[in-house]
């Protein structure tokens, strides 16, 4: 393989045009071997610009980076998972972030969302919209390999926990996250699970999750998770926002950061990135959608039927 090939990838997947499954191919494996190089908590230098989901929503992505100031070439980034499903271009966003990934490693940080999974890709559309694009589901094994590599946190300057879903009454230490065995499937429960599928909430301590996985916690839990582990805040995704950001309790120790405007192409909210400088003061850029009949111009030999209906 050429040295230029991930360059020529970029190139290609900056405007919308998959790759071929050979080179999707080449591209996971290069992946993998970057992500097995990473630890369940990745530490991460500020400044750093913190984005939540996307769900396929590849020019709202392109928005994004035009937001925060540009590709990693010039910003350093972590994303909070949540890259596939829903959109109708997750294969091009996932694609795209493993390309920048490949090209600047140390620059973009990738943690693993509860959609980043077979189970859940299988009923939200990743699956079928691979399926559809290439003919089979080579090209979406390879992703779900890659998935099972994300790493599960990262943490800026050892006082901002980035994550994509919250905490565990399994995992009162941050050393608990870093001892887990993550090169596997989402598990249905137990702390792994947990990370990627909890919610804050306005609850005493812990509650079950209406999710069906993960669990609702308190800011008690918070305060207290944060206290033990010198931490400042922790940043998170996972629930759709319709100002781009929330902070969850008076303490402001845990914030939403959602990245994916007019979710679903259709809910108007707006969205959001996290700017994290040297001082460690979190401030955000907000940022709405693309034009829809953009959206729909690009995507016209691509409709998937009545899935976003």
């Amino acid at each position: 393989m050429s040295d230029k090939g991930p360059d020529l990838w970029l190139e290609k997947i900056k405007k919308c045009q998959a790759l071929t499954e050979s080179e999707m191919k080449q591209l996971c494996e290069m992946m993998k071997e970057l992500l097995m190089e990473e630890s369940n908590i990745q530490p991460v230098q500020s400044p750093v610009t913190v984005c939540g989901d996307i769900h396929g929503q590849f020019h709202d992505l392109l928005e994004l980076f035009r937001t925060a100031g540009g590709f990693p070439d010039q910003i350093n980034y972590i994303f909070l998972g949540d890259y596939v499903d829903r959109g109708y271009y997750s294969l091009e966003t996932f694609t795209l972030l493993m390309c920048l990934k490949v090209k600047y490693p140390s620059r973009i940080t990738l943690v693993r969302g509860n959609h980043e999974s077979r189970q859940i890709t299988q009923v939200y559309g990743f699956y079928e919209e691979c399926l559809n694009k290439y003919g089979s589901t080579t090209v979406w094994k390879y992703c779900c390999q890659v998935f099972d590599f994300l790493t599960l946190a990262a943490i800026i300057d050892g006082k901002i926990l980035c994550v994509h879903g919250g905490l565990s009454p399994e995992i009162r230490m941050l050393d608990q996250i870093r001892v887990l065995s993550r090169a596997q499937e989402v598990p249905h429960e137990g702390g792994f699970s947990d990370l990627l599928w909890s919610d804050p909430d306005n609850v005493e301590a812990w509650q079950v999750s209406p999710r069906g996985a993960g669990w609702l916690f308190g800011s008690k839990v918070a305060r207290e998770f944060n206290y033990v582990n010198g931490l400042s805040l922790i940043a998170r995704a996972h629930q759709l926002v319709m100002e781009g950001f929330k902070y969850h309790f008076p303490e402001k120790d845990v914030v939403t950061v959602w990245s994916a405007p007019n979710y679903c192409y259709r809910c108007g909210n707006v969205a959001s990135v996290m700017k994290v400088e040297d001082d460690l003061e979190p401030t955000f850029k907000i940022f709405s959608a693309v034009p829809d009949d953009y959206i729909q111009e690009t995507n016209q030999n691509n409709q998937r039927g009545g899935y976003f209906l």
